[in-house]
């Protein structure tokens, strides 16, 4: 039987990802509470978000009569940005998005991004035992540019930065705003596509 994706994310962007990467996949929202996940350590926080759409997904397609003949291995993502030790989602407004960007201007923050592969149960390891549930975050240093007051403004009337971790968007008018990367760029953008080669047969 062949294995689709299963992506446990609204996300556009990931799903741009696994698109121009040519990885087969689905979307199924998870439906997750994120407000009541909450951990101090953004790594940490983003691996039990990603975990908890994972598992929500997954039962979803356990409990269905139509899917169970087709599962899915499902893979759960979500990230944030780091900064001075405060994690940022998406902006609230307008306003904490201009405050966050005068803060993080020329300067260096994480961006974590939690995966969680959970395979179905038919699968098999490399080895020829059961796959197990594979889980792990993916940290990439960004270097913000120092932008002047009139850009940061200019940026966030755009109305990118309300949709996006963080409040920018690197594939998107966002990636004129980043100076340096140090680590995966695709991690950036929503899921380390290195990682997912890594976990799945693509060949």
């Amino acid at each position: 039987m062949f294995v689709v994706l299963l992506l446990a994310s609204a996300s556009p962007a990931r799903r741009r990802l696994l698109e121009q990467a040519q990885i087969d996949h689905q979307v199924m929202v998870s439906g997750v509470d994120e407000d009541q996940i909450q951990h101090s350590d953004p790594a940490q926080l983003v691996q039990l978000l990603a975990e908890a759409k994972a598992s929500a997904v997954k039962l979803k397609v356990d409990q269905s009569a139509e899917l169970t003949p087709s599962i899915k291995a499902v893979l759960g993502c979500d990230s944030v940005l780091a900064f001075e030790g405060e994690v940022f989602g998406k902006p609230r407004d307008e306003a904490e998005a201009i405050a966050r960007w005068q803060r993080m201007r020329g300067r260096w923050a994480e961006l974590h991004t939690g995966h969680c592969l959970m395979p179905p149960s038919f699968a098999l390891s490399r080895e020829g035992g059961a796959a197990e549930m594979q889980r792990t975050c993916v940290t990439t240093r960004v270097l913000f540019a120092d932008l002047t007051d009139a850009e940061v403004k200019a940026y966030v009337a755009s109305g990118e930065p309300l949709q996006c971790a963080g409040g920018f968007a690197l594939e998107g008018r966002g990636g004129c705003c980043v100076e340096q990367l140090h680590g995966c760029y695709s991690n950036v953008i929503g899921l380390s596509l290195p990682l997912l080669r890594r976990w799945l047969p693509l060949c």
